[in-house]
């Protein structure tokens, strides 16, 4: 039936939605390796606006250490290192007047843990997301038998959607192990 196939195809792009919204926040916990990804979400205040940093400067990794970034106009060039100082980034920026250079030291244990921990609990927000899309989803498809749509149908739908969580849990479960790899590697 059209209708179950929308719901079915509704659930698992908001399902892809939260997978990618998990890569893109595992992406701000660094793994010893300089990351542009590290400064995402920074902003500042560019002539009255909150600006993303991406937006008003290049930002590169010249080296495994260092993030190099070059404001678009070199008198936002301070704004930039304030906000990278305020970010809680644990972050030491250095200003030559034409680019900030960011040094990104090398982790130790403990931090290891915590980035990990950090990881974990991502990835437990993500599957929580993801089981509250497949409740929404067979919410939806029961509403159909009121309507007039065989309970069978409806049953073997909702088995379709649990495997569509099965296959996503699964899914989070690999990124978590690979994130947790690249931040235990030394």
């Amino acid at each position: 039936m059209e209708e179950i196939e929308l719901y079915l195809d509704d659930a698992k792009d908001t399902m892809e939605g939260a997978v990618k919204h998990l890569i893109i926040e595992l992406g701000k916990i660094r793994a010893g390796k300089a990351s542009p990804q590290m400064l995402e979400g920074l902003q500042i205040d560019y002539y009255g606006t909150m600006t993303p940093l991406h937006n008003v400067a290049t930002i590169n990794t010249p080296d495994a250490r260092t993030i190099a970034i070059r404001p678009f106009e070199k008198k936002i060039i301070n704004d930039i290192e304030k906000a990278i100082r305020n970010g809680n980034l644990g972050f030491a920026p250095s200003n030559d007047g034409e680019m900030i250079r960011i040094s990104v030291p090398p982790l130790n244990e403990e931090r290891r843990r915590e980035l990990a921990k950090r990881a974990k609990n991502e990835v437990e927000t993500a599957k929580i997301n993801i089981r509250n899309i497949r409740q929404d989803a067979n919410n939806s498809l029961r509403k159909l038998t009121k309507d007039g749509v065989a309970e069978d149908l409806v049953k073997v739908s909702e088995d379709r959607v649990q495997q569509l969580t099965n296959s996503f849990v699964a899914k989070v479960e690999q990124i978590l192990t690979a994130k947790e790899k690249e931040i235990m590697e030394v």
